[in-house]
C-alpha cells in the first residue's frame, strides 16, 4: 500500500521528464476524447466508436509499412484514413443493402481489425528493427509517448477542440434531432462529415494511450457518466472532459506505479469506476435520486388519495367541523388498512388533519388540498370526455392517474380550454 501511495505521489510530483510527457499526453488525449465522445454518446453511435477504434489498426500498420518509421504524424494519417473508410462503409452498406446497421458494424469491425492484426504480425516477422512497440497500439502504452508526440497531440487536439466549439450548436442540434436541424437550415451532411472526421482523428490519437481494443470505452463512458449529473449539453460536455482527463492521468499514474502494466486498461478501469459511482449517486438520473424521487411521488399520491376521502365525507366542505372514526374513512374508499394508516400519519404530519381521541378532523389547509385534487380530477374527466368523446363511465380511472401530475400551469390551461366549467361529466360540482 505504501509503495502504491509513494508511486502515485511520485507520478503527480512530475519531477521526471518522462512522467511529465506521460501526464500531459494522457491528459490531452483523454480530454479531447471526452469532448468528442459527448456527441458520439448523444447520437447513440457507441458502436461506431468501436468500429473506428478497431479500424485504425490497419491504417497504423500500413502507414508504418509505407514509411518504414514510427513517425506519429504518418501513423495518425494512416489511422484517420482507414477509420474514415470504415464509417463510410458502415453507412454505405446500411443504406444500399438489406443488412441492418448492427450487422454492418460487426462486419466492418471484424474485417478491419483482422486485417490490422494480420499486418502487425507480418511486420513483426519482417525483421525490421524499427517495428518494436507497434503492438502497444492494441492495449495502449502511454509511456511510449515522446515529447514530440505530446506537442503533436496538443496541436491536433487544439484543432479538434476549436472545430467542436465552432460547430457546437450544429453538432448539438443534429445529436438530438437531425430532421429538425435540417428544417431550420443546418447543413446536415457537412456537419455529419466534420463530426465524423473529428471523431476518427480523436480515436487515431487516443489509441496510443488506451489502445484500439478499449478506445471506444474512453469515447463513450465519460459522457455516459456525466449524463447522470446534468441535463444541459454544455455542462455534459464539460463534465465529460473532466472525467476523461482525470481517468487519463490517474490511470497512467497507476500504470506507472505498477511497472509493466498497460495504460489503457487502467484508464478504462478508472473511468468505469467514475461511471459506476455516477450511476448510483448522480444528481439528475442516478439510481439513488430516482429511488428517492419515486418514494417522494408515492408519498404525494398517498397524501392526495387520502385527503380526497375527507372531501367526500365532509359533503363538499359543508361540514368541516364534523369528525370521523378510522372505520368511517376506511369505508369511504378502497384503501387497505395499512395504507390508510400510513396516509393518515402523513396528513397529521402535514397538519392537514387533527386527531382527538379516536376522531379525525380535517383542517382548513387540508380542505384546500382536498379541493385542489378533486378539482384536477373533475377537470380532467371533463376534458377527456369532451375532446376524446369518452363516455362518463370510462373517464374515472384515467383521471385517477393523471390528477397527481397536473401542474398549476396545466390546470390553468384546462380551465381556460373548458371555459371554467361548473359541472363534471357526472354532473358533480367542480370546486374552485
Amino acid at each position: 500500500m505504501n509503495d502504491f501511495v509513494h508511486g502515485i505521489a511520485s507520478f503527480f510530483g512530475l519531477t521526471e521528464p518522462n512522467v511529465r510527457v506521460v501526464f500531459w499526453g494522457s491528459l490531452i488525449l483523454c480530454s479531447v476524447s471526452g469532448l468528442v465522445g459527448t456527441f458520439t454518446f448523444l447520437r447513440k453511435r457507441a458502436l461506431m466508436g468501436d468500429v473506428i477504434s478497431h479500424s485504425v489498426l490497419p491504417g497504423i500498420a500500413l502507414a508504418y509499412m509505407i514509411s518504414h518509421q514510427k513517425n506519429p504524424m504518418y501513423l495518425i494519417i494512416g489511422a484517420v484514413i482507414t477509420g474514415w473508410v470504415s464509417t463510410f462503409l458502415v453507412d454505405y452498406i446500411t443504406k444500399n443493402s438489406k443488412i441492418k446497421n448492427d450487422t454492418a458494424i460487426a462486419l466492418v469491425l471484424s474485417v478491419f481489425f483482422g486485417i490490422g492484426v494480420m499486418l502487425l504480425v507480418h511486420i513483426q516477422h519482417s525483421g525490421s528493427g524499427s517495428q518494436s512497440g507497434l503492438d502497444n497500439f492494441i492495449f495502449g502504452k502511454a509511456s511510449a509517448m515522446t515529447k514530440a508526440d505530446v506537442w503533436l497531440f496538443a496541436l491536433a487536439g487544439s484543432v479538434i477542440i476549436s472545430v467542436i466549439l465552432i460547430f457546437f450548436r450544429g453538432f448539438s442540434t443534429i445529436s438530438f434531432d437531425e430532421a429538425f436541424a435540417q428544417s431550420i437550415g443546418f447543413p446536415l451532411d457537412f456537419l455529419r462529415f466534420v463530426l465524423a472526421i473529428a471523431t476518427v482523428a480523436t480515436v487515431a490519437m487516443g489509441v496510443q494511450a488506451v489502445g484500439v481494443v478499449l478506445m471506444s470505452a474512453l469515447l463513450i463512458t465519460p459522457a455516459a457518466a456525466a449524463r447522470f449529473w446534468t441535463n444541459k449539453i454544455g455542462v455534459l460536455a464539460l463534465l465529460s472532459v473532466l472525467f476523461a482527463g482525470f481517468s487519463g492521468v490517474f490511470g497512467a499514474a497507476i500504470s506507472y506505479t505498477y511497472n509493466g502494466m498497460p495504460t489503457g486498461p487502467w484508464i478504462v478501469v478508472v473511468i468505469s469506476l467514475i461511471a459506476l459511482f455516477s450511476a448510483f449517486f448522480g444528481s439528475k438520473t442516478g439510481m439513488t435520486r430516482s429511488f428517492l424521487q419515486r418514494k417522494q411521488n408515492d408519498r404525494k399520491i398517498l397524501i392526495e388519495n387520502t385527503i380526497k376521502l375527507f372531501y367526500g365525507l365532509t359533503d363538499a366542505g359543508n361540514k368541516l367541523t364534523k369528525t370521523f372514526l378510522f372505520e368511517d374513512i376506511l369505508n369511504a374508499g378502497n384503501m387497505k388498512v395499512g395504507t390508510l394508516k400510513n396516509g393518515l400519519n402523513l396528513l397529521l404530519k402535514h397538519r392537514y388533519i387533527t386527531l382527538s381521541g379516536n376522531q379525525y378532523l380535517i383542517t382548513p389547509s387540508g380542505f384546500n388540498e382536498a379541493k385542489a385534487i378533486v378539482r384536477k380530477h373533475r377537470l380532467w374527466e371533463l376534458y377527456i370526455s369532451k375532446f376524446m368523446n369518452l363516455d362518463p363511465d370510462h373517464v374515472h380511472d384515467d383521471a385517477e392517474g393523471i390528477e397527481h401530475i397536473i401542474t398549476p400551469e396545466i390546470e390553468k390551461e384546462l380551465e381556460k380550454e373548458l371555459n371554467f366549467p361548473k359541472k363534471d361529466p357526472h354532473d358533480s360540482d367542480i370546486p374552485y
